[in-house]
């Protein structure tokens, strides 16, 4: 997946929020530790799961995130051999998964590590053969409903993170089929709250699974950390309350499922946003198309990636300006100097506060 990264300075300059690279860059701790006491170590394709990893595993983990510059992106990253001695030296290893950032499916294969991988994509209500992990709900079922995918899960153990990391390991070393990029499947699902609640479930048991004595730790950090994604949702379902079925236009497919759980309805024409996320030329016809969608005065918001640009992304931003439309800029990666609760309420807010405006 080609695609066009603006230049850090300039990201600087156009970003809404100061971005800059994740600081949980550990070097690795002690593999295999069981007994406790050791240091597990977990390493993540990025800072967003990096940030979810050292929240549920507080002082008993190591987390190293190989992506953490906003001039790094993860569709093409060239790993390195550091890399790939880091995951070789992993307690656990969590990705996003659905060809978001293959690099990792490479690293596991090339050091042969053991370790359980968690894969973001398949927590999502949508991801297809989705079973839901075992996780109708979480945090005492409220949410159970929330989803017909959900709704219709099979349910599971409660231990399904063991399942899952089970689902990895094969004879040479782990098995990466349905990773790779799905047509017509949104990867970017760290933007979906109610998905990483799952997944930090599942990070708490398999941190429990590897270091049994801190288990209860780890359990009593992720009911913290999904209490305040559960505010993340509730700060949704205001918006949802006020501007439920308004349309927005996104220059790439990076908020919406943040903006869905808004109760927002995307209007951007897919040939549009898929042209510009795999970094392709938008067809005239394409392009004439999104213009007049904005044009047409039914759309309340743009939200653009910040952390790539090109021709087409600077037409559509130009014209929501001359039309008064609000822009705003959302990153792959984490600003510097926040947790990922903190990144999606800033989100959330901003959001909040340009269709209120």
């Amino acid at each position: 997946m080609t695609r066009r990264l603006l230049p850090a300075a300039a990201l600087v300059a156009a970003a809404s929020l100061t971005l800059a690279g994740c600081a949980g860059t550990a070097a690795p701790g002690a593999s295999g530790s069981s007994e406790g006491g050791d240091t597990l170590s977990i390493v993540a394709s990025t800072n967003v799961y990096g940030s979810l990893a050292a929240e549920v595993g507080g002082d008993a983990v190591e987390v190293t995130s190989i992506i953490t510059s906003l001039a790094q992106d993860p569709h093409s990253y060239e790993a390195s051999a550091r890399d790939q001695l880091t995951v070789s030296e992993a307690d656990l290893i969590i990705e996003n998964g659905g060809g978001y950032d293959a690099f990792i499916d490479g690293l596991i294969d090339a050091s042969g590590t053991k370790a359980p991988v968690l894969t973001a994509v398949e927590y999502a209500h949508d991801y297809p053969g989705a079973d839901g992990h075992g996780h109708d709900d979480h945090a005492g079922g409220e949410h159970a409903d929330e989803t017909p995918a959900a709704a219709d899960a099979t349910p599971a153990d409660d231990h399904a993170g063991e399942e899952h990391a089970d689902e990895h390991a094969e004879e040479d070393g782990h098995d990466h089929a349905g990773h790779d990029h799905i047509e017509g499947f949104n990867e970017h699902v760290w933007y979906d709250p109610h998905t990483i609640a799952h997944l930090v479930e599942d990070i708490a048991h398999e941190l429990g699974e590897l270091d049994a004595e801190r288990a209860e730790t780890f359990e009593t950090n992720a009911a913290a950390l999904i209490e305040r994604i559960e505010g993340l949702e509730t700060s949704l379902e205001a918006i949802s309350a006020e501007h439920a079925g308004q349309k927005i236009f996104v220059t790439e497919p990076v908020p919406v499922y943040l903006a869905a759980a808004a109760g927002l309805e995307d209007a951007t024409p897919a040939a549009f946003s898929e042209a510009v996320e795999e970094g392709q030329d938008v067809p005239p016809a394409t392009l004439l198309e999104a213009q007049q969608t904005l044009r047409s005065g039914d759309v309340r918001l743009v939200i653009v990636n910040a952390q790539t640009g090109g021709a087409e992304t600077t037409e559509m931003t130009r014209l929501a300006d001359e039309l008064g439309i609000p822009v705003l800029e959302f990153s792959e990666l984490m600003p510097d100097d926040v947790d990922y609760v903190a990144w999606m309420q800033q989100n959330i807010d901003e959001m909040s506060g340009a269709l209120a405006g």
